[in-house]
């Protein structure tokens, strides 16, 4: 009887050529040869009848095929892992690792605590944190679980609510000496404001406001624009420059000791989402649920 999965050992190589861009690199990483992952890949394109790399003396990728197939492969290599970790893990401490990636927001401000609570329940579990307002994709770039702001897209990934956050203007005690404090929103318009450029779509984010029962979305407009990081815009109110809008949870700590002061507080009401996502058609691993249910507590 012949041995149906004899080939993993090319789809190993397979993966390592891929993820690591060369066949040089791949032979590097998994201590062996560049002509011998080339043999193991050609085996594994000739079993399945279709190329998987474009090879050029200066240049290796891949190919429509080769993509969907490392996706699938590298998730079952995975599961495998994540397996071996659970039955390792049965008679003793939870083990495994956890890939995570989260906003700057979130980062910084609302996740430390619940990591330090983590690692001490789970000191064995490792936790690989990527921080970036980049909305990764969980599947082809290996991530178990991201933490996404607003209202998500229909992109087939179950989603759990973890807080709604609320939203406020503040300025420093200095630029409103300086400038005076607006009133109004008709004032406002005559401030420095600090809007920020969304990654997604390289728009201005608008301010939002609740005025008595009616949503406002509101647009500033400033000679100065922040990009990639949010947080830089609560640093920068925080010098003198301008006014922003930001969460309550970030600058909740800087206006009690008076580096910054809220203003239009009548406007206050509206706030954004922020939820844990992940892939349904993957196995969770242990590790992975426990952070998720920690994460939604």
């Amino acid at each position: 009887m012949s041995r149906k999965f004899d080939y993993l050992g090319d789809v190993e190589a397979f993966i390592a050529v891929s993820e690591k861009g060369s066949f040089t690199a791949g032979a590097v990483a998994l201590s062996t040869t560049a002509s011998v992952l080339s043999r193991a890949v050609s085996r594994l394109e000739t079993r399945l009848g279709r190329q998987l790399l474009h090879r050029t003396t200066r240049h290796l990728g891949l190919t429509e095929a080769g993509r969907l197939y490392l996706e699938q492969a590298r998730s079952a290599f995975q599961q495998l892992d994540d397996a071996g970790r659970e039955i390792q893990g049965l008679e003793g401490e939870l083990t495994g690792r956890v890939r995570i990636s989260v906003p700057t927001t979130y980062g910084h401000y609302r996740l430390p605590p619940l990591l330090v609570r983590f690692a001490q329940q789970y000191p064995q579990v490792r936790v690989e944190l990527n921080i970036t307002n980049r909305n990764v994709d969980l599947v082809a770039e290996g991530f178990d679980l991201a933490i996404r702001l607003g209202d998500l897209p229909d992109s087939g990934l179950v989603a759990r609510k973890l807080e709604d956050a609320a939203l406020l203007l503040v300025a420093s005690p200095g630029y409103l000496n300086r400038a005076g404090t607006p009133k109004t929103l008709e004032e406002l318009e005559r401030h420095m404001c600090l809007p920020f450029v969304m990654p997604r779509t390289g728009r201005l984010a608008p301010w939002v406001f609740r005025d008595g029962e009616r949503d406002v979305d509101w647009l500033p407009s400033s000679s100065i624009e922040i990009s990639d990081d949010v947080l830089g815009v609560v640093s920068l109110a925080e010098q003198g420059i301008g006014i922003c809008q930001s969460y309550e949870f970030i600058v909740h700590d800087r206006m009690e000791n008076g580096r910054l002061v809220e203003i239009l507080p009548h406007l206050r009401g509206r706030s954004r989402p922020f939820s844990v996502v992940y892939a349904p058609r993957c196995r969770q691993s242990p590790a992975t649920r426990a952070m998720i249910e920690l994460l939604c507590l």
